[in-house]
């Protein structure tokens, strides 16, 4: 098992209090005092018997814990979240609230491998993946910080399905009624399209949303956007997506960041049009947001406005994703961008 407490389920924790000679009721205790009530330190585990405590201690057991380095507040109320792992590597995370919700958009990366042009993460050396306990620890620190969590969405820095397992642990932790008990139904994963990894994913019975960062029904136009798409064409995604439907019964999101004179004219709305043709899904269309070392540009408010209303025309559901945190370069695809910025001397 995982020395690290915060890192292992409900059942692992079981496990590890058995082979102590503990009760296993016992393990929801630890979970509801690590994930709920944001306990650090062994000793303050207070249900177990001091005795048991110590064992833990002494087998090298222990609680993680992020270090929130620094705390940024855009005027629009976004708030981003810079954390440090205990090997110094730093994720950033992005509060959004609207009225009596609260989102948070946590990393699963530092850094990512995806190579999307558009994303600022991307330009970044990919570090390591990081553990279900650093996953889940973004949601703990900011409910600490702001209040009840609503929502979970993992759109931050890196790509959920290329660290699966950690991904999917923490999913059931987050998910889990001991610890935050955020409804699956609440929890989104966003992926740029990797076919083996939504099988996968489809296996899993989560009633978790799914999100696949489309950008363009032009193959050759999103391979120049994002260099995963070499590997992964659109009829390989487009496969995956219907065999996961057919085992899930689940609508899919695909989400398109607009950028102007590239992929937002009317020509490339109805390629979007006919390829989801079969699929039940919506369109998520994201303002680009601009970031250091990139030349690309945001599609003005009417195109994609224009772009909109062919989508719904044709009965795609769609919604546009408008600008919020950008101020503080939290806003989507801007994760990273300061330390970017600073890579590259600007």
């Amino acid at each position: 098992m995982d020395k690290d407490l915060k890192n292992n389920t409900i059942e692992e924790l079981e496990q590890i209090v058995d082979s102590f000679g503990g009760k296993k009721y016992l393990a929801k205790y630890i979970f509801s005092f690590i994930h709920a009530q944001d306990i650090v330190e062994i000793d303050g585990l207070t249900t177990l018997k001091k005795e048991l405590r110590q064992k833990l201690a002494d087998e090298g057991y222990f609680i993680s814990k992020l270090d929130l380095v620094e705390k940024f507040v855009d005027p629009d109320g976004t708030v981003k979240y810079l954390f440090e792992m205990a090997d110094g590597v730093r994720v950033e995370s992005v509060l959004m609230t609207s009225k009596d919700r609260k989102t948070v958009c946590i990393s699963c990366q530092a850094g990512c491998r995806m190579g999307c042009d558009f994303c600022a993460t991307a330009k970044l050396r990919f570090r390591r993946n990081l553990t279900a306990a650093e996953i889940v620890d973004q949601v703990n620190m900011i409910a600490k910080d702001a209040g009840t969590v609503n929502n979970v969405v993992y759109m931050g820095m890196g790509e959920p399905l290329d660290n699966y397992d950690e991904t999917m642990r923490s999913l059931r932790i987050i998910n889990h009624h001991a610890g935050k008990n955020i409804g699956q139904r609440h929890l989104t994963i966003s992926t740029c399209g990797i076919p083996e990894a939504i099988d996968r994913f489809a296996d899993e019975k989560l009633q978790v949303h799914l999100s696949i960062s489309l950008h363009s029904a032009d193959q050759n136009k999103r391979e120049k956007l994002m260099s995963v798409a070499n590997r992964h064409g659109l009829d390989e995604i487009k496969a995956a997506v219907k065999r996961y439907q057919q085992r899930t019964n689940r609508r899919v999101m695909f989400a398109c960041c607009m950028i102007a004179g590239f992929n937002d004219s009317d020509h490339d709305a109805r390629g979007i049009i006919k390829l989801l043709t079969g699929i039940n899904a919506n369109v998520n269309l994201i303002e680009f947001n601009e970031h250091p070392g990139c030349e690309l540009a945001a599609s003005s408010n009417d195109r994609v406005a224009r772009f909109m209303d062919l989508l719904m025309q044709a009965g795609i559901e769609t919604t546009v994703r408008y600008k919020k945190g950008s101020k503080i370069k939290g806003a989507c695809g801007q994760l990273g961008a300061a330390w970017l910025e600073k890579e590259i001397g600007k």
